[in-house]
């Protein structure tokens, strides 16, 4: 695969038609399979260490692949691996970054949740009113391929059969891709001659059971919805799309989802439940997520057959009779008890309250004195509070100074070998590690180290290859050593990587002596965004490289308009006079 775009280039060179065969197994009917057991499941898995990880999204480019996630964190957006819904093909492992760590052997650790006594906690479930069935139920499931959305459809189907009750089932899979859009149909009446068509009709369907936020607001499934009949049953969980592989910056668009949810459906019959980290943090496994919605629905009297016919169609099924039988269980009780499944999961986290421009400040200062040591911390204080002193609007949320906390933090907190090697020996990555897995496992570390890794003769870059777990004894070592860092002893210092992250420094140093003592209310928001334009500097080596390049460009564009602006100002100045 890694010569698949050569050889097209090579191909195209001769005359005529070329015909070039490459087989593969889809890697979504590799993941079944495994989940069949007719295929091995390697003892193989990927993890990021987001301590470590830039957010560059050079993983994703490479990878192509939407089971690399957003992880949003103090320090910004980063990425981790959704284990979930990974298929194994460790393409993004290939993204120039030393964040990616492979993990061989053991298990992921299966949450606490698993070992509580749920009939402790949870009263007997009380019997839904199931539709009467008067005229045929009509449900339309939503989803991504991959991920068991047709499986819901097909366990309905099944249980009316087995109840001796009509059913019609219609699937619209697109490509046979995972992430792809799925659209379900399902019909439900009392005899099998009282559906007239399979197709749900416009404005008529009594259930929208969304298993992706972004699917349930297509056409095909909001043209089937309708004020004062539709109920919707929606994960809310935040998916990324495909924009996410191409712009790291990406922001899901949840809140406008929801609305157009329920605009047409209307609020009161709307439930947005965040059913992929519930049933997670329940049963370790998002794919739970589906069956979990529709025990929900169920319990609120949205699925017109029993609850006895859908367990024995989940059993008929024979796929993971048990776990698909407890999520359809604990989705019934979130239904009925939702916040004692919260708190069996260890309540609802939550989103951390923006800190303070004085509670940022104080946070980099103590991670800048981890980083080097208290008079580089000190030197970091001194800019922000002058930059404070000159900025008009230092209190506003979105102010320069603000800005300028973390922006040159970023810069001065550059990841040279001596940070890598801090951030992997401190303690912090290997208790993460022990929370996500559990076993005998063992690690291995894609890096591309400059003394150690060979150049890609086609492109020029170093290229990453795989270390033994004997690295984190050398990271452990490495990381006493930081205190050369910028001395005439610091053996990395002098290549070209370093010599320009510590030129970014004082780039922005000298851009800032420039702005803050000509800040005015018209040049104030272009000097804002020059402030916050190195956020943008992200990735390592060519990576980090290619986006300076992009981003020199705009910066020259932002001066000439703050300079443009002043000059401006002057002359407006002098007419007056």
């Amino acid at each position: 695969r890694d010569e698949m775009d050569t050889v097209q280039k090579e191909l195209r060179e001769f005359r005529g038609t070329s015909v070039l065969i490459y087989q593969q197994t889809c890697a979504a009917e590799k993941r079944r399979r495994r989940k069949k057991g007719t295929l091995e499941d390697p003892a193989k898995r990927l993890i990021i260490n987001d301590e470590v990880c830039e957010g560059c999204g050079d993983c994703s480019i490479k990878s192509n692949c939407l089971s690399v996630v957003p992880r949003e964190t103090a320090l910004g957006r980063k990425r981790q691996i959704d284990q979930s819904a990974c298929n194994k093909d460790y393409s993004c492992a290939n993204g120039f970054c030393p964040s990616f760590v492979t993990v061989l052997g053991g298990q992921l650790r299966r949450p606490s949740a698993g070992l509580v006594k749920p009939d402790a906690l949870f009263k007997q479930l009380p019997q839904p009113i199931l539709p009467a069935l008067d005229s045929p139920w009509n449900s339309v499931v939503t989803g991504v391929g991959g991920t068991g959305v047709l499986t819901i459809t097909a366990l309905v189907a099944m249980a009316a059969h087995i109840e001796g009750k009509g059913c019609a089932t219609l699937n619209q899979t697109g490509l046979a891709q995972k992430f792809g859009a799925v659209v379900s149909h399902v019909r439900v009446s009392r005899r099998q001659e009282e559906i007239k068509a399979v197709r749900i009709p416009a404005g008529e369907a009594d259930l929208l059971l969304g298993a992706d936020l972004v699917v349930a607001t297509t056409y095909e499934a909001m043209g089937k919805v309708a004020q004062g009949r539709t109920h919707a049953v929606i994960n809310e969980a935040e998916v990324p799309t495909a924009a996410f592989i191409l712009d790291p910056d990406a922001r899901f668009p949840a809140a406008a989802l929801r609305d157009k949810i329920k605009a047409e459906t209307g609020a009161d019959a709307c439930h947005f439940i965040n059913a992929s980290r519930i049933a997670t943090g329940l049963l370790g496994d998002a794919i739970a997520s589906n069956l979990f919605l529709l025990g929900f629905a169920w319990q609120r009297g949205l699925v017109p057959v029993s609850a006895a016919a859908l367990d024995q169609a989940i059993a008929l099924n024979g796929v993971a009779v048990a776990f698909n039988q407890q999520a359809f269980l604990w989705g019934r009780r979130y239904a009925d008890q939702p916040q004692t499944v919260l708190q069996v999961i260890g309540a609802e986290r939550s989103r951390p309250t923006a800190l303070t421009l004085d509670e940022l400040i104080n946070d980099r200062v103590q991670r800048l004195t981890k980083y080097q040591d208290a008079a580089y911390a000190k030197a970091y204080r001194s800019v922000v509070e002058k930059t404070g002193q000159a900025d008009p609007h230092a209190d506003q949320p979105d102010s320069i100074t603000r800005a300028v906390a973390r922006n040159l933090f970023k810069l001065m907190a550059y990841k040279d070998e001596y940070e890598v090697a801090r951030l992997y020996s401190d303690g912090t990555f290997e208790r993460k590690l022990q929370e996500q897995f559990e076993g005998d496992y063992e690690l291995r570390f894609s890096l591309a180290a400059p003394l150690l890794s060979r150049r890609d003769p086609a492109t020029g870059h170093l290229t990453k290859r795989e270390f033994g777990p004997w690295v984190m004894h050398v990271f452990g070592v490495l990381a006493k050593f930081r205190l050369l860092r910028g001395t005439a002893f610091d053996p990395f210092g002098y290549s070209k990587e370093r010599k320009r992250e510590r030129g970014d420094i004082e780039d922005y140093l000298t851009m800032l002596e420039d702005l803050l003592p000509k800040l005015t209310r018209d040049n104030y928001g272009c000097a804002l965004e020059l402030a916050q334009l190195v956020e943008k500097l992200r990735g390592f080596g060519h990576v980090k490289d290619r986006n300076r390049e992009l981003l020199a460009l705009r910066k020259a564009q932002l001066l000439d308009q703050y300079h443009n602006t002043q000059t401006a100002q002057i002359i407006d100045a002098k007419a007056v006079a």
